[in-house]
């Protein structure tokens, strides 16, 4: 059995999730079905203050690498100030696009290297 990462003990003591709560009654926006049992739409969800602020702490809280666009953790929440009206225009009509990976190439035990993808700060926080 697998041992649970800081973010997964954090939902697990606690806090609510999205995902916890409609794990099952999730369906596929690839097949079509974008409305949940209880009716409403996935557009509807993601774009909700109170989602956004959940993932901006978590994304804060974990810190990491800086994506292709090189903005850092601490410049987000400028960025967000500055562009929290056209990002929640592009997530409610359906045009935002993630960026970019950063490819990076991290050491293995053995001596090789895998690589790992970065996304940006922003495309984290929607995710």
């Amino acid at each position: 059995m697998r041992r649970l990462q800081k973010t997964e003990q954090a939902d697990r003591q606690g806090m609510d999730s999205l995902e916890d709560k409609e794990y099952l009654g999730a369906h596929s926006t690839t097949n079509g079905e974008s409305t949940a049992q209880d009716g409403i739409q996935f557009v509807d969800r993601v774009p909700a203050s109170s989602n956004l602020n959940l993932a901006f702490k978590r994304v804060r809280r974990n810190k990491g690498a800086a994506g292709i666009d090189g903005m850092t953790v601490d410049q987000l929440a400028e960025y967000i100030y500055k562009n929290w009206e056209e990002l929640l225009e592009s997530l409610r009509n359906g045009t935002y696009r993630p960026q970019p990976v950063r490819r990076v190439e991290i050491p293995k035990p053995d001596g090789s290297t895998r690589k790992l993808g970065v996304p940006t700060v922003v495309d984290r926080m929607i995710q």
